[in-house]
């Protein structure tokens, strides 16, 4: 089956305007925006939620301010998340899943079919299995396996370097468990809408569709930052235009994981304090049960399937 690679990447946590300050505990990563007690730069890695604005972590530790939350003294992310000693475990976990999986596919090769258990199919006759597989047969798994299947080592290269360099300034802005609904709702979002538009015998993988969606959070953080916005606006128009030119690119799992992730993000970072978790909480659910609707028409709706 044919398999479209998946998406390029990213870079690290975009540039800004020139002239503008380090953070205080991150040489070399400049930031415009500066602890509402004490005026150091910090990064959003560094930024502590405050009533007003955001503060550092010393000035939190030593009890000058205080994050907003249950508890009174409790710090919290850019989004209200709980600040976490690894702000980038979630991301280390998810970089070592997908490299788990590709070295799993390496290691059985064909002796065992895992892509075609694993990867993106509408519905399909199997002859093997002597029976039709595929999302549109009840393996709903798949929508969310492909999104960590890859195939070619270049493929896996620029979506986990793009992981890496845009994972870790998201989660540490978002917090661990906002920062993992986001790279999932994506993933699954590309997905379905992959399901929807293309051949139901066409297979599909990749991550691709969840690194879109955070290139897209990455936008609505930098504006929410006000940061110069032309580097990521930038990398954004180079990789539609990579997604539209290259052949056998899954577009479809791009563009959907790039919306999903702009409207969640939007909701992390914009959701008015006292209303945060049920408007962050509510338009991730909004994103799953669209991603859902969307499957279940398909469906409904699928043509006749084809033999492999």
């Amino acid at each position: 089956m044919d398999h479209p690679p998946g998406g390029h990447g990213g870079q690290d946590q975009p540039a800004v305007s020139e002239g503008l300050p380090d953070c205080y505990r991150h040489p070399g990563r400049e930031t415009g925006i500066r602890c509402t007690r004490c005026e150091r730069p910090i990064c959003p890695e560094c930024m502590v939620d405050a009533s007003v604005g955001f503060q550092c972590p010393e000035c939190v530790r030593q009890g000058s301010g205080s994050g907003r939350g249950p508890a009174p003294h409790q710090p919290r992310t850019l989004a209200g998340g709980t600040i976490a000693a690894d702000p980038r475990l979630i991301t280390k976990i998810l970089l070592g899943l997908n490299v788990a999986v590709f070295v799993a596919v390496l290691a059985v090769g064909d002796q065992y079919r895992l892509v075609e258990d694993l990867d993106l199919v509408g519905s399909v006759y199997n002859p093997a299995a002597d029976q039709f597989v595929g999302v549109a047969d009840g393996q709903w798994y798949r929508l969310l396996t492909s999104v960590f299947l890859h195939q070619e080592v270049w493929h896996i290269a620029f979506n986990m370097l793009s992981l890496w360099w845009l994972g870790g300034p998201l989660e540490a802005a978002l917090g661990r468990a906002r920062f993992l609904a986001l790279y999932l709702l994506s993933g699954l979002a590309g997905s379905a809408l992959t399901y929807v538009v293309v051949a139901p015998n066409q297979g599909s993988l990749g991550a691709s569709g969840a690194i879109f969606g955070l290139l897209g959070a990455t936008a609505v953080l930098m504006r929410r930052l006000k940061y110069d916005m032309r580097p990521v606006f930038a990398l954004l128009v180079l990789n539609l235009v990579l997604t539209f030119t290259w052949p056998n690119i899954a577009k479809e799992a791009h563009l959907g994981g790039l919306v999903a992730g702009t409207v969640i993000a939007i909701a992390m970072v914009h959701a008015p304090r006292e209303r945060r978790a049920l408007v962050q909480y509510g338009t991730c659910a909004l994103v799953l049960v669209a991603t859902v609707v969307m499957v279940v028409v398909r469906t409904a709706t699928l043509p006749v399937v084809f033999a492999l």
